[in-house]
């Protein structure tokens, strides 16, 4: 058994909870989150109806969920719209060894405590990823290229480097940026009326 366990028990009759995942940013308005995983079967752990738990021992049902690159996007049973998603942020979630019969294959080294997966935990990809990407609007329109990313405290942002060489700097939000797409090699923006010099 190689999965980090919880270390914040320290009742020896309370049973060891063995770290799957933890909850990221929420992804669009009905419900999803990303999450960065730590075991190498999340499609056992992440399946419909599989059961999860925090350390006080909330339970999150599964009720569908989705691979994109090395982040998962889950829908939790109950979790219904942004506000519920965003408050999870950060959330890790467990299961219990005692009540589960798959607990052989998880990837995390409790040791060294090292993470298997790699990506920005939240999102599946470095912020320097970013940089270098088309910057396009909803009908395909290049308005740009992504030529530096800024995860600062708070916000992060985008500097959008414009077609006729303006600069702008862009909330990096799921309402202006509600795409990024590494394959493809863009990232799709919604900009309000003047986020974009040479759009305004």
């Amino acid at each position: 058994m190689t999965q980090e366990a919880s270390s914040s028990r320290t009742d020896p009759q309370q049973p060891t909870l063995l770290r799957v995942c933890r909850i990221g940013r929420a992804q669009g308005l009905k419900g999803e989150v990303n999450v960065f995983s730590y075991t190498d079967d999340p499609k056992y752990r992440f399946a419909p109806e599989a059961e999860l738990q925090t350390e006080e021992g909330r339970i999150f049902v599964v009720e569908r969920s989705r691979q994109f690159k090395a982040r998962w996007i889950i829908k939790f049973a109950g979790i219904d719209d942004r506000n519920a998603s965003e408050a999870l942020n950060g959330t890790v979630l467990y299961i219990d060894p005692a009540e589960d019969d798959d607990t052989e294959d998880d990837d995390f080294d409790a040791e060294s405590g090292s993470e298997s997966e790699s990506g920005d935990a939240d999102d599946g990809y470095y912020f320097v990823d970013l940089v270098g990407l088309k910057a396009i609007l909803r009908d395909g329109t290049v308005v740009g290229e992504v030529t530096e990313a800024f995860d600062r405290p708070g916000q992060s942002l985008l500097e959008i480097t414009e077609p006729q060489g303006s600069v702008s700097l862009v909330p990096f939000v799921e309402q202006i940026v509600p795409d990024v797409d590494l394959e493809a090699g863009t990232v799709t923006l919604d900009p309000p009326g003047g986020l974009l010099q040479e759009l305004s």
